[in-house]
């Protein structure tokens, strides 16, 4: 690794990226972590779930819709509108614009966001929501086209998540070991992810955790956590599914984080709290770093490009976010996920649910994906 700690990386970029801020620290650490929420977001698309991706949504908690939250990244059941090919001449891509290559589509222009998938700059929204209501989130995804023209596709998406992703990385001020925001941060991180499912945890008074869930008859149905999850996770019953959001956490290391061996009471927090609590390492992301913005071949030099024209100290210039990106550094992200995919899963150790695999959570959220959940649902 060229940096032996996150934290000589932040300082390297606060020295030579962020020079031009008030507090060029807390700028690298604010960009430190778009590059976790990035690096999620790709590992996601290279899995082939993107086209169940909604960004920034806000979810109502369990059976009590009055309280919701805002989610990094939640992966809905979707089902295709359309798959269209647009002329590059024809920029920006508008919702309203591809209401209007749509056959048919049983929502109104006026009705439809003020969006764009693709702005006349080349600057892509993920996941752009052209439209939604109670029952459906109308979605458009952008998918590589040709010389000539844009391939896109629409999406249906149910309300219903089948999973959740959210990204948490803490930093502290220079100097100082411990800070409040640290645990408080992980709480509510924690909080989330315990509100958003049916699927409760419970602790028993000798440590075991249980899974506890209400069923159709006002029941409780309780069972040791990891095999009920199992259970539930492989099921096809309406019961056990309706309201179940499987929980994914991926935490990053900044000082008082340590290292997914040595567990502090922030992590603790986390791991008890997530179905799956993913560790991003140090190596993982300066690895990224390095590759990508510091010394990137020529196929991956537009990625540098976009992370230096988003932070020239100018106000809305950002290029290089989950939200929206450059397509150029789209296109190489999806390169370099794809042509090195392994290596990069090796980025990420498991802490929770011990002795499990990244296999095994791209097969579980394929699982999810796969089931038929309009008969779930109805």
């Amino acid at each position: 690794m060229s940096y032996e700690s996150v934290d000589a990386l932040q300082r390297a970029l606060t020295r030579d990226v962020f020079h031009y801020a008030k507090d060029a620290k807390k700028a690298a650490g604010r960009a430190l972590g778009t590059l976790v929420e990035i690096i999620t977001f790709y590992l996601m698309k290279s899995w082939d779930l993107e086209k169940h991706t909604v960004i920034e949504r806000k979810l109502p908690e369990y059976a009590n819709p009055d309280i919701t939250h805002n989610v990094e990244f939640s992966l809905h059941p979707s089902e295709e509108i359309a798959s269209l090919d647009v002329k590059k001449s024809n920029l920006p891509l508008t919702a309203k614009k591809i209401f209007k290559l749509l056959q048919s589509p049983d929502w109104s222009a006026k009705d439809s966001k003020s969006t764009r998938l693709l702005d006349s700059d080349e600057l892509l929204r993920n996941a752009c929501v052209l439209y939604e209501d109670k029952s459906r989130i109308i979605v458009a995804y952008l998918d590589k086209g040709t010389r000539h023209s844009y391939h896109l596709f629409v999406k249906r998406l149910l309300p219903h998540p089948f999973a959740i992703l959210e990204c948490k990385r803490v930093g502290v001020e220079e100097g100082v070991k411990k800070g409040p925001q640290t645990i408080e941060k992980a709480k509510q991180g924690a909080y989330v992810a315990r509100a958003i499912s049916s699927l409760q945890k419970i602790r028993m008074n000798d440590g075991a955790v249980y899974g506890i869930l209400p069923t159709d008859t006002g029941e409780l149905r309780y069972e040791p956590y990891e095999s009920f999850l199992k259970t539930i996770i492989e099921s096809k019953k309406a019961s056990l599914l309706r309201d179940f959001t499987l929980s994914v956490g991926i935490a990053s290391n900044h000082g008082n984080w340590f290292t997914s061996d040595d567990h502090n009471k922030e992590l603790k927090v986390l791991a008890q709290s997530y179905d799956w609590l993913l560790f991003l390492t140090d190596a993982g992301l300066s690895a990224f770093v390095e590759t990508l913005l510091v010394k990137p071949k020529n196929k991956y030099k537009a990625i540098r490009d976009a992370f230096v024209q988003s932070y020239t100290g100018n106000k809305g210039s950002n290029r290089f976010t989950k939200v929206q990106i450059s397509l150029a550094a789209d296109l190489a992200l999806q390169e370099y996920f794809m042509q090195n995919l392994r290596y990069i899963e090796a980025w990420f150790n498991i802490i929770t649910p011990a002795g499990r695999s990244m296999a095994e959570l791209k097969r579980e959220l394929h699982m999810l994906a796969s089931k038929n959940w309009k008969e779930i649902l109805a």
